[in-house]
């Protein structure tokens, strides 16, 4: 029984560190974001192979949380049904919208900049960059009368452009060019989805 409850509390010491790491992170691109992409540079080859486990995934699990709660606050009525809708959608169209987004933008970064195929290198770029994106959806499930602070997502644009040269290799020539491209697709590409499942997933409306 010792064994056990100290090895739950280890977990969620970790579990609480990851958090911090997220959020640490996630600030220091909206705030600082040409000294945050220089320090993700530092550790871009840790970050090929922990970045799913140790950002993305606890993040999308946030934004599900937030999503479930934000409903059971929000609404007059208490419906877990409902709740359950919305945090279903919210982890669809957030997860699919990050992998179609990594899968596009590596697209553009081999056909169009004609660089080698690097997977990873676009999924920690989406990623990292969405990281505005992902908290504006933490915040705007919780207090959603503050609908407008949607408007910040165009901030993803700056982040985005600070991060091209020094974390992606891009030239200064490539620069617009590529942060114009990979921004569309970073920001509309969750949207789409979520008005794709909501058309031909009937069930998730609500």
């Amino acid at each position: 029984m010792h064994s056990v409850c100290t090895t739950f509390a280890i977990r969620k010491n970790e579990n609480v560190m990851i958090i911090k790491v997220i959020f640490r992170t996630a600030i220091a691109l909206i705030f600082r974001p040409s000294e945050a992409w220089k320090k993700l540079k530092e550790r871009q080859k840790e970050d090929a192979e922990s970045f799913l486990s140790d950002f993305i995934y606890p993040l999308v699990g946030l934004v599900t949380i937030a999503s479930f709660v934000g409903i059971l606050l929000t609404r007059k009525e208490f419906d877990v049904q409902i709740a359950l809708k919305a945090s279903i959608l919210s982890l669809l169209s957030v997860l699919g919208g990050f992998f179609l987004a990594s899968y596009l933008v590596n697209e553009v970064w081999r056909k169009i900049f004609h660089r080698e195929n690097s997977f990873k290198l676009c999924m920690c770029f989406v990623g990292y960059s969405s990281s505005l994106m992902y908290m504006l959806n933490i915040v705007l499930s919780l207090l959603p009368e503050f609908f407008f602070l949607r408007f910040f997502s165009l901030y993803i644009i700056y982040i985005a452009w600070e991060g091209a040269i020094p974390y992606m290799g891009i030239t200064e020539e490539e620069q617009l060019k590529f942060v114009g491209i990979s921004t569309v697709i970073i920001i509309l590409t969750p949207i789409v989805l979520e008005l794709a499942f909501g058309l031909f997933m009937p069930g998730l409306r609500f």
